[in-house]
């Protein structure tokens, strides 16, 4: 794991491209970092909201679990695995792409836009 921790705002946090304002590449590039999708891999469908998501998550057999009133929380009954992100699609970032990337081998990856 890279980056840098970056003391900004009274908080301090850990970037990844300490030249870019933000540590998410999945949000609009500056710096000359390039914007990350998350993509359905057998399909080739990018997952640009969160019903294309859990209808792919659902083909995989994971099911929505508890409701919270801030996160969409999945979880597959065969693993103790527990996807959690943001209810707001527009909050999804990097780290939620790669968390279910490790949680769903082989059938997401993340990719650079063009």
């Amino acid at each position: 794991m890279s980056g840098v921790w970056v003391f900004k705002d009274g908080l301090v946090r850990r970037v990844e491209n300490p030249g870019r304002d933000d540590e998410a590449s999945s949000e609009s590039s500056g710096g000359g970092g390039r914007r990350k999708v998350l993509v359905h891999v057998p399909s080739g469908e990018v997952v640009t909201s969160y019903e294309v998501l859990e209808r792919r998550l659902r083909e995989l057999g994971w099911e929505r679990y508890v409701d919270d009133p801030c996160l969409l929380l999945f979880h597959q009954r065969s693993t103790v695995h527990l996807i959690s992100v943001p209810k707001d699609f527009a909050r999804f970032r990097l780290l939620h792409m790669y968390d279910i990337v490790v949680k769903t081998r082989n059938i997401f990856e993340v990719r650079d836009t063009a």
